[in-house]
C-alpha cells in the first residue's frame, strides 16, 4: 500500500457519496443506490470503480449535461421473458439494478429472464449485478459497452470498449464464483488508479498509432481520449497469445449490448459530437439471470459448483506458489480484510473529498485527514 493512505469507514464514505449526490441533483432513493454500487467495489478492492471514479465519471458529467441527475427508465418492450429498456442518459447503477431485477423477476416465472438497455450511462461494477442475481439463488450474467478504448487484433485505432463479460454463480461456499473482468488486458479504471498513486503501468497495456507500448499513465489517458493510444485486447497483441480471443469477446459484448436495443455502438460512444463538444455516451448494457431451480434442486446445484472450485483450488501448484484461487475468491478476501478497516484513500483521494466537502457544504463530515 502506497504511503500516506489512511482508512475511511465505509458506511460514513458511502453516506458522503449518497449526499453529494443528492446536492448534485439525484433524488434519494437513486442516489442511495448509486452510493451503494460504488462502495461495494471498494468493499471487493476493486478501487478502480469506487471513490476513486465518484467525481470525475459521475459528478463531472452531471455538471457537463452530458449525464441527467433524475433518472426517466422507459420500459419500450415488456414481454414474459425478455425486455427492452432506455435509459434515456440517466444514472447508469439506478439503471442497472432496476434492469437486472427486471430479469430475475422475470426468471423466477419462466426461469430465464433478459433485459436490453438502450441509452445509459456508466453502471459501475459489473459484478454487483451478477451478485444480485446469486444472492436471488440464481446464475447472473451482464455485460456493457463503453468509450472505444480496445484496439481490434491487428490494428491501433481504439475501436470497442473494455466491454467486461461477467458471471456470477452460487456456490455452496462463503462467496459465489463472480467473473467480472474486462475484455482488453486492463481497462481505464485500472490505468486511473496507477495515475492517482503514481504508478508506471506494465508494457503491453496501451499501444501507439504505432504499436508501441506506452507505460506512462497520462499519456495513455490523454492518447485513449483523443484516439491515438488503444488498450490491448485480453490475450495482448496479435494472435500469438490470442488476443483475438479478448478481441472477439469485446465484439460479442458490443453487440449484444447494441444490436438487440438498437443503441448506440463502437465511435459513437466516444462522449463528442462532430464538433468535439461533449455529449451523452449512450451506453447500451444486457441483463440474464437464470433460475437454477428450473433446472435442478438448488442446494445440489451449490455442492456440484462448490466442488469444481475446491478441487481446482487443489490441483497442484507452479513452483513458488502455494494458492490457486477461483473468482470471487479475491474480492471476498479484500472484503475480510477491510471489513473492519474501511476504504483506503491516497493523497489524491483525500484533496478531492476534502474539495467536494467544501464545493457541496457538507461540513456536518468529520474524516480522519
Amino acid at each position: 500500500m502506497a504511503q500516506n493512505v489512511v482508512y475511511e469507514s465505509f458506511d460514513k464514505m458511502e453516506a458522503f457519496m449518497r449526499d453529494v449526490f443528492i446536492k448534485a441533483g439525484v433524488p434519494a432513493e437513486d442516489a442511495a443506490v448509486c452510493a451503494e454500487i460504488l462502495i461495494e467495489s471498494d468493499k471487493r478492492g476493486i478501487d478502480s470503480h469506487g471513490v476513486g471514479r465518484f467525481k470525475p465519471v459521475y459528478l463531472d458529467r452531471i455538471k457537463d449535461g452530458i449525464q441527467h441527475p433524475v433518472t426517466n427508465f422507459e420500459v419500450v418492450k415488456d414481454t414474459a421473458a425478455i425486455a427492452v429498456a432506455d435509459g434515456h442518459d440517466g444514472m447508469g447503477h439506478v439503471i442497472g439494478k432496476k434492469s437486472m431485477q427486471m430479469a430475475i423477476d422475470k426468471a423466477k416465472q419462466y426461469g430465464m429472464g433478459m433485459v436490453a438497455v438502450r441509452n445509459s450511462t456508466h453502471y459501475g461494477i459489473a459484478g454487483y449485478y451478477a451478485t444480485m442475481a446469486t444472492k436471488a439463488g440464481m446464475i447472473g450474467i451482464t455485460g456493457t459497452n463503453a468509450r472505444p478504448s480496445i484496439a481490434p487484433t491487428f490494428g491501433v485505432e481504439n475501436m470497442l470498449g473494455t466491454n467486461p463479460l461477467t458471471v456470477g454463480i452460487p456456490s455452496d461456499e462463503d462467496f459465489p464464483f463472480v467473473l467480472d473482468c474486462a475484455t482488453s488486458v486492463s481497462q481505464r479504471g485500472k490505468i486511473e488508479h496507477y495515475e492517482r498513486i503514481g504508478k508506471t503501468m506494465p508494457p503491453g497495456w496501451v499501444i501507439d498509432r504505432q504499436g508501441n507500448s506506452e507505460t506512462d499513465p497520462s499519456v495513455a489517458l490523454t492518447g485513449l481520449t483523443e484516439g491515438t493510444s488503444a488498450l490491448a485486447p485480453l490475450g495482448g497483441l496479435g494472435d500469438d497469445t490470442a488476443g483475438y480471443k479478448g478481441y472477439g469477446y469485446a465484439t460479442v459484448v458490443e453487440i449484444l449490448s447494441a444490436a438487440l436495443q438498437q443503441g448506440a455502438f463502437l465511435k459513437a460512444l466516444n462522449g463528442l459530437d462532430g464538433q468535439g463538444k461533449k455529449m451523452p455516451y449512450h451506453l447500451g448494457h444486457f441483463f440474464i439471470a437464470i433460475d437454477i431451480n428450473a433446472f435442478v434442486e438448488p442446494d445440489k446445484f451449490k455442492k456440484a459448483a462448490g466442488d469444481i472450485l475446491r478441487e481446482l483450488r487443489a490441483s497442484k501448484k507452479m513452483p513458488g506458489h502455494d494458492r490457486i484461487y477461483t473468482a470471487g475468491e479475491k474480492e471476498y478476501l479484500a472484503w475480510l480484510d477491510r471489513k473492519d478497516k474501511g476504504v483506503p484513500l491516497n493523497e489524491s483521494l483525500k484533496k478531492t473529498i476534502k474539495e467536494l466537502q467544501k464545493e457541496y457544504n457538507l461540513d456536518t463530515y468529520s474524516f480522519n485527514f
